[in-house]
């Protein structure tokens, strides 16, 4: 089965090779970009971020650890810090003692009393080197302690600041991921907003619909009112008045119109004056 993918995979690169010639890396790597892209944009946005606060939750087990080390060295820290104490105080009664030593045999004395013992110029010499070579040890200890103390506190101080920066990381990941779900739901928001939103032609056929139902109420409306003007009173007078054209040539301020018969008298008289 491994054998026969391996030469399918083979069988395919020299195809590859053979179809696009130079360009065939080019185009391998093109594709494989570009499917892997498709993938990640397919992948829904609420999956990445529950992948992104698994991330920033991952990063606690890191911090923890960080948390702890840095304890354990503070401790160790600070118990050097009680060694190089006491052993500095130590040294500084010795350095005393020896001090003291050379000062008395500077007198110059055969015998030396110490705590009611009597010692040789010898004994004091013998006993302050011995002393001295003890406390240049010491000493060259106690300084290497105060070495060692700093470059510990040194990588311990290092250490915080790096937690320290772990941990503002952290939280600002967290802050950006909130704002990340904040701003999807915006979206999710305007999403369904936007699906309330009627295009052109459908808004002009909405308009169009409104306009005739206006017209049709109004119509509806003129009808009414001509039903209940119509006229109901009992008509007592139908026929004309007999002098309506009296009234109409005074109304209008008409001049009046001559009886028939004058105009008859008055159209012979003008015929016989012709003859």
């Amino acid at each position: 089965m491994f054998k026969r993918a391996i030469l399918v995979a083979t069988g395919l690169g020299l195809t590859t090779i053979v179809l696009f010639g130079r360009d065939a890396a080019s185009y391998v790597s093109t594709t494989y970009h570009r499917l892997t892209s498709s993938v990640q944009e397919s992948v829904p946005v609420d999956f990445q971020i529950d992948r992104a606060k698994q991330m920033v939750r991952d990063l606690d087990p890191e911090i923890r650890r960080s948390m702890h080390v840095i304890a354990k060295e503070e401790v160790a820290i600070e118990e050097l810090n009680k060694q190089i104490g006491a052993n500095q105080e130590k040294a500084d009664k010795d350095k005393t003692d020896i001090l003291h030593l050379q000062s008395d045999l500077g007198q110059n004395k055969k015998v030396y009393q110490y705590a009611s013992r009597t010692y040789s110029c010898d004994e004091v010499k013998q006993d302050l080197a011995r002393r001295f070579s003890r406390f240049k040890v010491a000493d060259d200890t106690l300084s290497s302690m105060k070495q060692m103390r700093d470059a510990r506190q040194k990588n311990l101080d290092a250490a915080q600041q790096k937690l320290a920066a772990m941990i503002n990381a952290r939280r600002k990941l967290e802050v950006d991921v909130q704002n990340l779900e904040a701003k999807k739901k915006l979206v999710e928001v305007a999403q369904a907003s936007s699906e309330y939103i009627f295009d052109d032609s459908q808004l002009a056929r909405a308009k169009e619909l409104i306009t005739d139902i206006r017209t049709r109420l109004d119509v509806a409306a003129k009808l009414a009112n001509a039903d209940v003007n119509v006229q109901t009173e009992i008509p007592l007078n139908d026929a004309a008045p007999a002098d309506i054209t009296d009234q109409v040539t005074q109304y209008f301020k008409l001049a009046p119109k001559a009886e028939p018969a004058k105009e008859v008298e008055a159209t012979t008289a003008s015929l016989a004056h012709d003859e």
